[in-house]
């Protein structure tokens, strides 16, 4: 697995760098967001890790233009102050899927890595399962694909499972805890904010009145259901 570590700090950077090269994992570093970008385009990594403050070209713009060309790659953004949910939002409209406070503690890097890797492996659904499409929302299971009324429209790999999640229970109430547990794993079972996120995000892009959804429903104190609508 191909990771690039962008971040203008060498210290950090050859150190998380070391630190994934002895996990067994192929690493390329950049200095800056622009030889970021160029190195992301000839490398076609399977992760990026990226610092949010840099000189020539921010973290946040280098995710936005990775995802303007399409690309799926989990983005892992690193920051040097603590994150509110502000900065979260921030991150999710720039196409970011995971935010991690300097300083960095390793073991616990190369954990939300693996869980961000994770978190695009989706297991093939059977095929009556593989498609949902109401004539609103249509749901490609195996070709990772969503339109909303015809028009494709881009998730994250962490919003895309968030969606297949719900999905594959539809019409059961998915637990917070069970969320946090298959969307992004047992490292963030205590990051309880992550799911009421997520979800608001989601709803932007899929509900035809995100205000009033029909599609994702939140059970006061217990979780989200997903509901599906006949045509």
């Amino acid at each position: 697995m191909r990771i690039l570590i962008v971040d203008d700090e060498q210290a950090i950077r050859d150190a998380l760098g070391r630190k994934l090269q002895r996990e067994g994992y192929d690493v390329t570093l950049a200095r800056d967001g622009i030889e970021g970008l160029r190195a992301f385009h000839v490398e076609q990594p399977h992760l990026v890790v990226l610092d949010i403050v840099m000189p020539e070209m921010d973290g946040l713009t280098v995710c936005r233009r990775i995802r303007e060309v399409g690309n799926k790659a989990p983005v892992l953004m690193l920051s040097a102050q603590a994150i509110t949910e502000e900065d979260i939002i921030e991150g999710l409209e720039a196409g970011a899927d995971e935010y991690l406070v300097k300083p960095v503690r390793l073991n616990e890097f190369v954990a939300r890595v693996r869980a961000l890797l994770r978190r695009v492996q989706i297991e093939e659904p059977s095929a009556d399962e593989a498609i949902y499409d109401d004539g609103y929302l249509s749901v490609d299971l195996i070709g990772r694909h969503v339109r909303v009324k015809g028009q494709r429209i881009h998730l994250t790999p962490t919003e895309f499972k968030l969606l297949t999640v719900l999905l594959e229970n539809a019409g059961r109430v998915v637990p917070q805890r069970e969320l946090l547990e298959k969307v992004w794993g047992r490292e963030y079972i205590d990051d309880v904010y992550y799911p009421r996120v997520y979800v608001s995000q989601l709803r932007r892009k899929i509900e035809p009145d995100p205000a009033n959804p029909v599609y994702i429903l939140t059970e006061h104190r217990v979780g989200y259901r997903f509901e599906r609508q006949d045509k």
